[in-house]
C-alpha cells in the first residue's frame, strides 16, 4: 500500500508542497474565522441591543452569498484571463479537473518589450482549490466590512441584493487590477495583502453606502451603546489573531516573507492599540474598550499593504501613525467637517479602514525594503522612497493606485445602490427603525421571558397574574414591575 509520501501517489503530484498547502489552508481558515464568527460576533455585540440580530445576520448572509458567487463567476473575474486591463473574464470555478490542478494566476506573467518572458506566471505549490478558497475569504471579509457603515437602518432585502452586485462590479475590479495581473499589478503598485483591495475599497464603499442609505434615527445616533462589551472583545480577538493568516498567507507559501509578515502584523496592531488608548486617556481622561479595538483595527489595516516588505522597526512606525492619524481624523476632523457629520458611518469604517489603508499604502511606498521586495514582488528594482533608486516613483504609484480604487468604489457603489433603489427601498421604514430586530427578523437577541421565549402580555397574562398573587402572598414587600416584580428595599 502506498504511503502518504509515495512519489507516485495520485493525490500527491510532483508539484504539490504539503507544507505550503497546509499553511495556505490554515491561513484561509484563519481569515474565514475573522468573518465567521469574528465579525458576526463583533457586529452583534458592538451595536445597540435592538440591532444585534440584524447586524449579525448581515455579516452571516454576506459570508454565504459571497462564497456561492465566488465559485460561480467572481474568482475568474479577479484572478482569471484578461477581459480588460482592470477586469478578468468571469466563469465558474468548480470543475474537478480545474480545481485539482496546480494553482496559477495566468495574467501575472511578465514579458519584455520583444515578447520574451521576464517572469513566469505565479504558480504556488498547491492545488487551485486551495487558492480559490483562500481568495474567497478575502472577498467575504471585504463585503462584510462594508456592512459596518450601514448597520442599524439598511433594509435587509436591499443588502441581500447589494452583496452580489458589489462583489461583481467593485471588488473583482480592484482584486484583478492589483493582484490578478491587471494594469496596476504590472505597473508596480504595492498592495501586499489588501490595504487597497480590501480596506480602502470597503471604507470608501461603506461611506458612500451610508450616504445613500441615510442616517440612523436621531435617538440612535445620539446614543448607540454596545450591548455586550465582553463579547465584543471576543470578536475583536478573533479578528486580530486571524490576521496572521490574512498577511501570513499572502506570499502563497510558508516562506521567509510570511514569517516576517506575521511578526510585523501583530507588532503594528499592538503599537496602534497602545497609541490610540494613550490618546483617549490624554484627551478624554480614561481608556475605552471600543477605542482600543478601533486602534487595533487601524494598526492591522495600516500594516497590511506592506506587512512582508518592511523591516520590523518600520512596522512600529506604521503602528504609531495608524493609531494617531485615524484617531485625529475621527475625533477632530470629523467634528469640524459638515460633510463628514452628515454621513452616518455606524462603525466608522471609513476612518478605521479607508484612512488606515491609504496611510499604510503610502508608508509602504516609503519603507518597502529592496531586499524584502525582491523576495516577492514581480517588478524588479522596487523599493520605498527612503532607500533611493526608484523609491520616489514608487510613492507616486502608491498615490495613483489609491486614487483609482477610491474613484472606482465611489462610482460603482453609487450606481449599484441607485439601481437597487429603483426596486427596493434602501432604508427600513420608520416604524421598523423604532422597533429593530423584532420588526426586521421577528427575533430578538436576548430572551426576557421563560426559556428563550419573549414576554407577550396577551399570551402570558394568566400566568403573570397567578405569579404576582403568589409573590404577594409570600413576600408582601414585592410590588408589580414592568417585566415581573420589583423588590422594595
Amino acid at each position: 500500500m502506498a504511503g502518504a509520501y509515495d512519489a507516485n501517489l495520485p493525490s500527491v503530484p510532483d508539484w504539490l508542497n504539503k507544507g505550503d498547502n497546509a499553511w495556505q489552508l490554515t491561513s484561509a481558515t484563519l481569515v474565514g474565522l475573522q468573518s465567521m464568527p469574528g465579525l458576526v460576533i463583533l457586529y452583534a455585540s458592538i451595536v445597540k441591543k435592538k440591532w444585534a440580530v440584524n447586524s449579525a445576520f448581515m455579516a452571516l448572509y454576506a459570508f454565504a452569498a459571497v462564497l456561492l458567487c465566488w465559485v460561480l463567476l467572481c474568482y475568474k473575474m479577479a484572478f482569471g484571463d484578461e477581459l480588460l486591463p482592470f477586469w478578468g473574464k468571469g466563469g465558474p470555478a468548480f470543475d474537478q479537473g480545474y480545481l485539482k490542478g496546480q494553482a496559477k494566476i495566468p495574467e501575472t506573467v511578465r514579458k519584455f518589450g520583444n515578447g520574451t518572458t521576464e517572469k513566469e506566471a505565479t504558480m504556488p505549490y498547491f492545488p487551485m482549490a486551495t487558492l480559490v478558497y483562500f481568495q474567497f475569504t478575502f472577498a467575504a471579509i471585504t463585503t462584510i466590512l462594508v456592512a459596518g457603515s450601514v448597520l442599524g437602518r439598511m433594509n435587509i432585502k436591499a443588502w441581500m441584493a447589494f452583496v452580489p452586485l458589489w462583489l461583481i462590479f467593485s471588488y473583482t475590479v480592484g482584486a484583478y487590477s492589483l493582484w490578478g495581473g491587471g494594469f496596476l499589478y504590472h505597473w508596480g503598485v504595492i498592495d501586499y495583502s489588501g490595504g487597497y483591495v480590501i480596506h480602502l475599497s470597503s471604507g470608501v464603499a461603506g461611506f458612500v453606502a451610508a450616504y445613500w442609505v441615510g442616517p440612523r434615527p436621531q435617538a440612535d445616533r445620539e446614543r448607540f451603546p454596545p450591548n455586550n462589551v465582553l463579547l465584543m472583545l471576543a470578536g475583536a480577538g478573533l479578528l486580530w489573531m486571524g490576521w496572521s493568516g490574512f498577511n501570513g498567507g499572502a506570499p502563497y507559501a510558508a516562506n521567509l516573507t510570511s514569517s516576517i509578515a506575521v511578526l510585523n502584523t501583530n507588532l503594528s496592531a499592538a503599537t496602534s492599540l497602545l497609541v490610540w488608548t494613550c490618546l483617549d486617556v490624554i484627551f478624554f481622561g480614561k481608556p475605552s474598550v471600543i477605542g482600543a479595538i478601533q486602534g487595533m483595527v487601524t494598526g492591522l489595516a495600516g500594516v497590511t499593504p506592506g506587512a512582508g516588505l518592511i523591516q520590523t522597526w518600520a512596522a512600529i512606525i506604521i503602528g504609531i501613525f495608524s493609531g494617531s492619524i485615524p484617531w485625529a481624523s475621527m475625533m477632530i476632523l470629523h467634528k469640524k467637517s459638515t460633510l463628514l457629520q452628515q454621513v452616518d458611518d455606524t462603525l466608522a469604517v471609513f476612518y478605521t479602514h479607508a484612512v488606515a489603508g491609504v496611510l499604510g499604502g503610502l508608508l509602504t511606498g516609503l519603507f518597502a525594503h529592496p531586499d524584502l521586495c525582491v523576495l516577492l514582488l514581480p517588478v524588479p528594482n522596487t523599493n520605498g522612497a527612503f532607500y533611493g533608486g526608484n523609491g520616489g516613483k514608487q510613492f507616486l504609484k502608491q498615490l495613483v493606485g489609491a486614487a483609482f480604487i477610491t474613484v472606482w468604489n465611489v462610482v460603482s457603489t453609487t450606481l449599484i445602490l441607485l439601481a437597487i433603489k429603483m426596486f427596493i427601498p434602501l432604508r427600513m421604514a420608520e416604524e421598523e427603525l423604532g422597533i429593530g430586530d423584532d420588526a426586521a427578523h421577528g427575533e430578538e437577541a436576548y430572551a426576557l421571558w421563560g426559556d428563550g421565549e419573549k414576554f407577550d402580555a396577551t399570551r402570558h397574562k394568566t400566568q403573570m397574574q397567578q405569579f404576582e398573587r403568589d409573590q404577594e402572598a409570600a413576600h408582601p414587600s414585592y410590588v408589580h414591575g414592568a417585566r415581573g416584580v420589583t423588590i422594595v428595599l
